[in-house]
């Protein structure tokens, strides 16, 4: 396994070094990472980094298979149109996590921040999944076309919302499950709450059950009844704004 100590170290250098790295060794560890941005962007399967510190902006944008594990927290923007891979975040995610997100799993073991899994979307076989431990800020799931938004709501204050404000606003496709049933007031218009399939427990439960092995979790309280799911109201929410019918 390749070190690389990103101390001090500017973003494009830092990355360039990753680049001529992965061509021979697809396991390495980054020390003292301060904010540096794109690392992991674009890069393909086989390839595991471990990054120690916090990232910067747009960490594996586009990437396209590798796994990342973050001990720390990471910045905005994170897996900015991912396609494939995985990305595990030992700490706390800032805004805009997912945006454009196409595939791929994103978890994090604490809150996330505002317009979490923006135009998150779908294609196939590609279901792009976030899954995050805590709460998560205003927008979540804005303008969704696809793929799925986990919040288990560990560690929330009495009467803390799991959510902000306007949550769903503008979605038109995917799922959004939350381990709570937030007040109506939180959510877009565009949003409805529907019950739980069968095949929706199996799939809380797999993510759950990786959540909670990753992040060395106790969840056997976690009851998969007590999530609530929404969806789109419908795959055109805005129709009436451009067309006559």
């Amino acid at each position: 396994m390749k070190t690389i100590d990103a101390l001090n170290v500017y973003y494009r250098d830092l990355n360039s070094s990753i680049d001529n790295e992965i061509k021979t060794e697809k396991n390495i560890t980054l020390k003292n990472v301060f904010g540096q941005r794109y690392i992991g962007r674009g890069l393909p399967k086989k390839v595991k980094i471990k990054i120690y510190g916090t990232p910067g902006n747009d960490m594996a944008a586009y990437m396209d298979g590798a796994e990342l594990e973050i001990f720390g927290n990471a910045q905005d923007a994170i897996g900015n149109t991912m396609n494939y891979g995985r990305i595990i975040i030992h700490g706390n995610c800032g805004d805009t996590l997912g945006y454009a997100m196409r595939g791929g799993e994103i978890y994090v073991k604490g809150n996330v921040g505002y317009r979490v899994g923006i135009h998150m979307k779908e294609y196939k076989e590609m279901k792009p999944v976030i899954v995050a431990g805590g709460k998560a800020g205003e927008f979540l799931g804005e303008y969704m076309a696809g793929g799925a938004i986990i919040l288990l709501g560990l560690n929330l204050e009495k009467n803390e919302d799991i959510i902000g404000r306007f949550c769903g606003t503008g979605i038109h496709g995917g799922v959004i499950y939350l381990n709570s049933a937030p007040d109506k007031y939180n959510f877009g218009k565009e949003v409805v709450k529907v019950d739980l399939t069968d095949q929706d427990c199996s799939f809380l439960k797999k993510h759950i059950d990786f959540y909670a092995k990753t992040f060395n979790k106790d969840l056997k309280h976690l009851k998969i009844e007590s999530f609530s799911k929404y969806m789109a109201v419908n795959k055109n929410p805005y129709s009436n704004m451009y067309c006559a019918y």
